[in-house]
């Protein structure tokens, strides 16, 4: 049948939290406080996501990876968020992949190549950046596969809740 890939809905959002949750809790460990993976809980996730999904402003577009019925993974796409760094607005000029993850259960199985495919198609800007955590190298080496290198940009990540900063590097890939 293949991996399908289309937009979230709300009856996605549960679906969707634990791939999230899943996903960090494999892909980080040893790089994220076990505590902080320990207590990360899908039913607040759901809430969140299904919030988020209802703003009707929001610039950010989520799509799903479905195998059959079953949802193997998400990504998130849109403008690019320099506020984060630098307190200015948002950069529509470039693109971001500001979240993508796929089950662990499902990695190798062209899930999260597609979603991430899906996801540059869609955005029409030259330039597209994303930030990863410095020591997943895992996602760091899927990332460059598709063309998205660290460009030199450094920061730190700080997990909710935790005084724990942790490394990440941003990623563009610039399109002709």
């Amino acid at each position: 049948m293949g991996i399908i890939v289309r937009a979230e809905t709300p009856a996605d959002c549960a679906a969707v939290a634990a791939v999230h949750v899943r996903a960090w809790q494999v892909a980080y460990a040893g790089i994220v406080p076990d505590d902080i993976l320990a207590a990360l809980d899908v039913p607040a996730r759901t809430a969140w996501r299904l919030d988020r999904l209802a703003d009707p402003d929001s610039p950010f577009h989520n799509l799903v990876a479905l195998d059959g019925d079953t949802v193997t993974g998400f990504v998130c796409h849109g403008p690019y968020r320099a506020q984060e760094l630098d307190g200015s607005p948002l950069q529509p000029e470039f693109g971001e992949i500001l979240a993508i993850y796929v089950h662990p259960d499902h990695w190798g199985t062209g899930a999260g190549d597609t979603l991430l495919l899906a996801a540059l198609d869609a955005l029409p800007q030259p330039e597209v950046r994303l930030w990863a955590l410095a020591d997943n190298h895992r996602a760091l080496r899927f990332y460059a596969r598709h063309g998205l290198h660290p460009d030199g940009l450094r920061a730190t990540y700080r997990p909710t809740g935790s005084d724990v900063d942790i490394p990440e590097l941003r990623c563009t890939l610039r399109r002709g």
